[in-house]
């Protein structure tokens, strides 16, 4: 499987998703024009890793900011990685925010309730 990786701009988020390493990367600001239109090749790679995941795949969040519509992408992409794990796979979130970035942590805070993967918190 090729891996999928975008660079990041001025409005959208480096994306790094490798299933040779079992290292997923979100990395910097989301909030592009057309998030399906962005986001859409993302959720599709995912979907099709699903199809035969690693045993162990470690996906990091290192976002600085992202909009509302951002952030139900987000969570659908969280919700595909459940399904992942739910089928045997072990999933792996590492939440990075800032230290003073409270709002960073609380959104890492909220998705870790509404799914059910573990997530390990960092402050950068």
């Amino acid at each position: 499987m090729e891996a999928l990786i975008i660079k990041k701009t001025e409005d959208t988020p480096a994306v790094h998703l490798d299933k040779n390493e079992g290292v997923f990367e979100f990395s910097g600001k989301s909030l592009p024009e057309d998030v399906t239109s962005f986001y859409g090749p993302v959720f599709d790679w995912i979907a099709q890793y699903g199809e035969a995941p690693n045993t162990t795949t470690k996906v990091v969040f290192k976002m600085t900011y992202f909009n509302t519509a951002s952030s139900k992408i987000i969570l659908d992409i969280l919700m595909k990685l459940e399904e992942i794990q739910e089928a045997g796979n072990e999933i792996l979130i590492e939440w990075h925010y800032e230290e003073d970035d409270e709002d960073m942590q609380e959104a890492g805070e909220e998705y870790s309730e509404i799914v059910e993967v573990p997530f390990s918190f960092i402050e950068d």
